[in-house]
């Protein structure tokens, strides 16, 4: 059977967390529909986006180190195979009750692809070229999330069956994507691993500072990230006042756009600098936010999508490079993971506080409140970063060693 070579292995592996943020996404420019259909509570629409992390997490406490054992390629491919069935629940969902499943399957897919697919695009990197493959991810997953926003908003506004067709959509995708990853490379057993089980993720004690910063910016992006992904679609509609379903989706992939430039443009920026300059892009994203809100205006909501996106960027690109530089190369998904299960924990304690405080009171209030709480994480990873600049050292060796480890 031919097997793809190190380049294609990146872009496949790059495919499969754009793929793993498609599915996150999917889901947000048709919770709208749901509310009207269902006579759905802001509380259950966010209960709905939440769902996928709370399921993704002891996914990911359980599974995190399991392709540093079986292989990236075969854990990416059960993966996919629980994003397809996720996808299929959507699909066929005549209720509630399907979409739960459906969700509680996508958190379980990507629990299991985007820790290997991150991972597997750090070791198909170039030799030499492995810290960059943070902002090739972000790049990647930000790809995902436009695509599901503007290909979701597209088919919910002009296709057929607006409930169903864009998951339908993202069945296909999910299908070729399996099939690529069924051509990487298969996994050369370490026979002096033992047999697979749950291991707790170990950082080394002198590298520990950059993975908390790291993990604080990405928790950070992530919880940002839940505002527009779990209330975005709702903030066009009943605070901007937009029906036009691909007008709100097109809005929200500007961010996701935004996200992608960035990464690109500022990948040999230091993780620590991109962390400390995420935080006020962030602020002033959310702060347009509110603005927009007040103020019934769509310019306003697209100035915040730009500016919250080049936050969330820095962010998540400088958050996962110091995550990168702190991980043990034999272990480096697990530590991955690690990072991954405090950010969706964060990501769903945002989604469902800010939620219950769109029910309880106004959806306008609930972001006058929760903004500066998802912010103080960006501040948090800032202070944590500058403070703990002893570490660098280390992480360069990291970086180094990874490198070695990859060329030989």
């Amino acid at each position: 059977m031919p097997q793809l070579d190190r380049r294609a292995g990146f872009w496949t592996a790059a495919l499969v967390a754009a793929l793993a943020l498609w599915a996150s996404g999917a889901p947000t420019v048709v919770y709208p529909l749901y509310a009207h259909e269902w006579g759905l509570t802001p509380t259950t629409t966010t209960l709905i986006f939440a769902v996928y992390p709370l399921v993704l997490v002891p996914v990911l406490v359980l599974f995190g180190n399991l392709s540093d054992v079986i292989g990236r390629r075969a854990t990416m491919l059960y993966g996919l195979a629980a994003l397809g069935l996720g996808a299929l629940a959507f699909g066929l969902a005549p209720d509630l009750a399907w979409v739960l499943v459906g969700r509680a399957l996508m958190g379980v897919g990507v629990g299991l692809s985007l820790s290997p697919a991150t991972a597997a695009m750090i070791e198909f990197s170039s030799p030499g070229q492995q810290a960059r493959a943070s902002s090739a991810t972000t790049a990647a997953t930000a790809t995902g999330l436009a695509l599901a926003t503007l290909v979701g908003g597209a088919l919910v506004q002009y296709g057929p069956w607006p409930t169903h067709l864009t998951f339908w959509v993202l069945v296909v995708v999910t299908a070729l994507s399996a099939a690529l990853v069924w051509l990487l490379p298969r996994h050369t057993r370490d026979e002096t691993a033992g047999p697979w089980r749950p291991r707790r993720p170990h950082v080394p004690r002198d590298a520990r500072a950059p993975f908390v910063a790291g993990t604080l910016a990405v928790s950070g992006a992530y919880a940002m990230g839940a505002i527009f992904l779990a209330l975005g679609a709702q903030i066009a509609r009943d605070l901007v006042r937009s029906d036009d379903a691909l007008v709100g989706g097109a809005i929200i992939s500007v961010s996701a756009v935004v996200i992608g430039v960035v990464a690109v443009l500022a990948r040999r920026l230091a993780p620590r600098t991109a962390v400390t300059i995420g935080p006020p892009a962030a602020a002033l994203g959310l702060a347009l936010l509110i603005g927009a809100g007040l103020a019934h205006s769509l310019p306003l909501f697209l100035a915040s999508s730009v500016v919250a996106g080049a936050g969330y960027s820095l962010l998540f690109s400088g958050g996962l490079g110091l995550v990168t530089l702190s991980a043990p190369v034999h272990h480096r998904a697990a530590v991955l993971s690690a990072a991954y299960v405090v950010a969706y924990v964060l990501q769903a304690a945002a989604a469902l506080g800010i939620g219950a405080l769109a029910t309880s009171s106004t959806l306008l209030r609930a972001l006058e409140i929760g903004s500066p709480l998802v912010l103080a994480l960006g501040v948090a990873a800032l202070v944590v970063a500058r403070t703990g600049h002893r570490a660098a050292p280390v992480a360069s060796n990291a970086v180094r060693s990874a490198a070695e480890a990859v060329s030989r």
